[in-house]
């Protein structure tokens, strides 16, 4: 492995495509804290395949997009050498273009939306950066949320951008107990798999062995906390009595996912301690979950990956009791 990742620094040495096309694969690694080419490549070609296979390929074409404008955007702006060159500016724009290609209708305008948006995330994330650098804590993917939380709401006022992907606007009511059914072995399996893929706003099986071949070939300890957080998502989720084709959908379990990897493998040490305190994390995040979910209903937008970023701030800001990776 550090032949080959050897051999391509060595290509993107000598071509300033090679190396454009470097920073949006590291960008798209991110997306699960990878700075790595391969695991970006195999992020990209998970999503690719879940999005031709569901017959949505305008959702792997428009994070194509964002990516590549979030990277020039970044460029544009000067912006640190090493956060552009560890794929930094592009994740966040990367999850803009998978959002909008699944709940926005294609038109002429969609396309200058997913740039727009690819764009605006740039300075948004330095921004953020730069508010929490006093703390030590990352932005995470909070710049990806609050934009695309802006652009999804403005659609309701726009007769150009077609929201039909979006939720409905719905009062909150509490959960019918028949839709929280027992799931069945099969079921618990898939809703493991699809937590994870829907990390990227997918649900599918083969993309989730794709996307965890992806962490494993930079971080096998954040492979194993994706697939422990998503076991402890969805038994969380099902313990608590969540929907059950929420849970089976991956939708319960795709921010708690994020946070176990955060937690787990990446800000802190790996460690039975440390393990622990991302256990605990996680099963919060699935609470928080399901509170955001309570929060948007009434505004026709999904939480996107709201709940871990929530929840991982709350877990990162007293860091000086863990030795940070």
């Amino acid at each position: 492995m550090k032949g080959l990742l050897s051999w391509w620094e060595g290509l993107c040495k000598g071509s300033a495509i090679l190396r454009f096309v470097d920073y949006n694969l590291r960008g798209i690694g991110q997306v699960m804290f990878q700075d790595n080419p391969l695991s970006g490549l195999l992020f990209f070609i998970a999503i690719g395949w879940g999005s031709f296979v569901s017959g949505m390929p305008q959702v792997a074409i428009g994070g194509l997009v964002a990516v590549i404008v979030g990277t020039l955007t970044a460029q544009w702006l000067r912006v640190d050498a090493a956060g552009l060159a560890a794929g930094l500016y592009g994740y966040n724009a990367y999850l803009i273009g998978l959002t909008f290609g699944t709940f926005l209708g294609l038109s002429p305008m969609w396309w200058i939306y997913v740039a727009l948006a690819g764009a605006v995330t740039v300075p948004v994330t330095l921004g953020i950066a730069n508010v929490f650098k006093g703390w030590g804590v990352a932005a995470l993917t909070a710049p990806f949320v609050l934009t695309a939380w802006l652009f999804l709401l403005a659609t309701y006022a726009f007769s150009a951008i077609e929201g039909s992907g979006l939720p409905m606007a719905a009062e909150v009511v509490a959960i019918d107990p028949a839709a929280a059914n027992p799931l069945a072995l099969g079921d618990f399996f898939v809703g493991i798999l699809k937590s994870i893929t829907q990390v990227f706003l997918k649900a599918s099986v083969v993309a989730a062995l794709l996307l965890l071949a992806g962490l494993a070939v930079n971080s096998p300890a954040a492979a194993a906390f994706a697939v422990g957080g998503a076991v402890v998502a969805v038994a969380t989720a099902h313990a608590l009595g969540a929907e059950s084709d929420l849970i089976t959908g991956g939708l319960m379990g795709f921010s708690p996912v994020l946070t176990a990897v955060a937690l787990g493998a990446v800000f802190y040490k790996p460690g039975v301690r440390v393990a622990v305190y991302a256990l605990v994390a996680t099963v919060f995040t699935v609470v928080v979950q399901g509170a955001l979910n309570v929060v948007v209903a009434p505004f026709g937008i999904p939480t996107l990956t709201a709940p871990f970023v929530l929840a991982s701030w709350f877990f990162l800001l007293p860091r000086q009791h863990f030795e940070q990776a």
